[in-house]
């Protein structure tokens, strides 16, 4: 963030915060910041006194300001693919029981956007508004096979490659083997690469010109099925996210617009 100057390390203190998903006193915050005391002071007072941070007296805590939740929801309806995805994901939930995720990359990781929980749920790490790895998820690795050379290449370079399992393509070679294996077969897998147990598909979300947008998937349990059973949900989530990618390209991602966005 060096080469963004205050804006940057702004930022940073505010990721710092909402990290502790819960209010957080300032010692909490000094044990882990890469800043000097009066230099956090300083960036948690701007802030505060801008409403992106929200200061409780009584219990001496920052948590995220109203600001930032406004920013944050219009975040949210104008560049997420949650709003248009929404009844589509509720049928797909609705029709398989098993949980659905939507996702899209952010500085090459995976954020979660939305979620719908199984019938009968199961503990996972994936929460709407979470970030997670992209190389190691179905959702992640559907979203890397449709980028260009140029943007894989970058967001390769943002992978820790950290093995969770025994089963985590912990390097760029087996990463870039399995990417091809996606674009041939037109869907991903996660075989219990990121969460032991935990198995998905997922398919890319794109528009007709095949800009990657986010991508869909149906997650299920080893405990109570396996991968023949979950891949027989393919043609449904294909087709699910092929109606996403068309009515998101109409009405909140155009081509035109993105080319004139390029040429700026």
């Amino acid at each position: 963030m060096a080469g963004d100057g205050t804006i940057g390390k702004a930022c940073d203190v505010l990721e710092q915060v909402a990290a502790f998903e819960r209010p957080v006193r300032f010692g909490e915050l000094l044990e882990s910041s890469a800043f000097p005391k009066a230099t956090l002071y300083r960036f948690l007072q701007s802030l505060t006194n801008q409403g992106m941070l929200h200061y409780e007296p009584e219990r001496q805590t920052y948590s995220p300001g109203m600001r930032l939740v406004r920013l944050a929801h219009s975040a949210w309806t104008q560049s997420s693919l949650a709003p248009i995805a929404r009844p589509y994901l509720d049928a797909l939930s609705q029709e398989t029981g098993e949980t659905v995720h939507l996702a899209q990359l952010d500085s090459g990781q995976v954020l979660y956007v939305d979620k719908r929980n199984a019938q009968r749920p199961i503990e996972m790490y994936s929460e709407a508004g979470k970030v997670g790895p992209a190389y190691c998820t179905g959702v992640g690795k559907a979203m890397m096979a449709h980028l260009d050379e140029a943007q894989l290449k970058k967001t390769i370079s943002q992978q820790s490659f950290h093995r969770f399992t025994d089963k985590t393509l912990a390097s760029e070679e087996a990463l870039r083997a399995d990417l091809e294996l996606i674009r041939s077969r037109g869907y991903a897998v996660d075989d219990e690469e990121h969460e032991p147990g935990i198995i998905c598909i997922s398919c890319p979300i794109l528009t007709t010109g095949g800009r990657m947008l986010g991508a869909l998937s149906v997650t299920g349990s080893t405990g109570r099925m396996d991968f023949e059973q979950l891949e027989s949900w393919v043609p449904r989530v294909r087709r699910v996210a092929e109606q996403i990618g068309t009515e998101a390209q109409a009405w909140r991602f155009p081509e035109g617009q993105q080319n004139r966005m390029q040429a700026t």
